[in-house]
């Protein structure tokens, strides 16, 4: 396990967080980076920078008022890429379930106007009877 003390690089720690990954860790190995918080947003961008490598961010906590640590496992090759291919699968699945509700929400709708169309025509014929009836 390393640990990594970033906040001295404020904003501008990706590129030295990335790097420690690639070469400061060992295939398996934690480590612990720490850097300020700033304005919050480097929170998410740091999640998801971590994502992007495609190493396992274990966890992200506030370590203070100011600073804010990641833990993180560096994956092997063979890690990342069964966990490229698993999210894309995921997002496969994700996509298909999406375009099957939106088909069943445009079928539920069609049904409905259909109904609302065929109790109009009802509604209109039953007061063209009734106007016939008045006539007669």
């Amino acid at each position: 396990m390393q640990r990594y003390d970033l906040r001295h690089l404020h904003d501008d720690f990706y590129d030295r967080m990335g790097e420690l990954l690639e070469t400061g860790l060992n295939v398996g190995e934690v480590g612990i980076f720490m850097f300020e918080i700033g304005d919050y947003s480097h929170i998410q961008t740091s999640a998801d920078f971590i994502k992007e490598t495609g190493h396992e961010l274990m966890n992200s906590i506030k370590f203070n008022e100011v600073d804010w640590t990641l833990v993180v496992k560096k994956l092997s090759e063979e890690q990342k890429q069964e966990r490229k291919e698993a999210a894309a699968e995921a997002a496969r699945i994700a996509e298909e379930k999406r375009l099957e509700e939106e088909r069943i929400a445009a079928e539920k709708a069609e049904a409905k106007a259909k109904a609302a169309a065929e109790k109009a025509a009802k509604i209109a014929a039953d007061k063209a009877l009734e106007e016939e009836n008045k006539e007669a």
